[in-house]
C-alpha cells in the first residue's frame, strides 16, 4: 500500500492489525505488529514523503509469521549503524523509531543508500 500522509499511516496499522489476528496471534502480539508498522509509515511520511509498505503472511517449517516491507526514494540514511542508536533523531524526535521496530519484531533487515532510500524488512512469528 501506498505511505504519503497520516490517513495511510492508520490504514496501514489497521491492515496490520487485521492480518496478525487472521494468522493467529494475540491481540497482545497484534498491537506490537500494528505499532512497528506505525513506526515505520511514520518515518516514511516524515522523511521521504512518500513510499510503500506491503504486508505478507509468512511460513517456514512448522512456524507462521507476518513478513512486513517498508521502502521508500527518500533521501536514505547516511549511518546506519547510529540510526539504530536509541535516542538518536534527526528530526527533533525521541528516536525511538527504528530501534523500537527492532525490539518489537523477530527478525530486522535494514538497507539504505544516501540519495536512493530505504527498505526496511521485519519478520514476527507466532509463538
Amino acid at each position: 500500500m501506498v505511505i504519503n500522509s497520516d490517513q495511510d499511516i492508520v490504514t496501514a496499522r489497521q491492515r496490520g492489525r487485521a492480518l496478525a489476528i487472521e494468522v493467529g496471534f494475540s491481540t497482545g502480539d497484534a498491537t506490537l505488529i500494528a505499532t512497528a508498522i506505525s513506526e515505520l509509515a511514520r518515518n516514511i511520511v516524515s522523511y521521504a514523503r512518500k513510499g510503500e509498505i506491503s504486508l505478507k503472511q509468512v511460513h517456514a517449517s512448522s512456524r507462521q509469521g507476518i513478513l512486513i516491507v517498508a521502502s521508500d526514494d527518500g533521501p536514505g540514511i547516511r549511518d546506519i549503524r547510529q540510526a539504530m542508536r536509541d535516542g538518536f533523531s534527526t528530526s527533533g524526535s525521541l528516536g525511538l523509531g527504528l530501534p523500537g521496530v527492532r525490539r518489537l519484531m523477530d527478525e530486522f533487515e535494514i538497507a539504505s543508500e544516501p540519495g536512493r532510500g530505504t527498505t526496511v524488512k521485519v519478520k514476527k512469528w507466532k509463538q
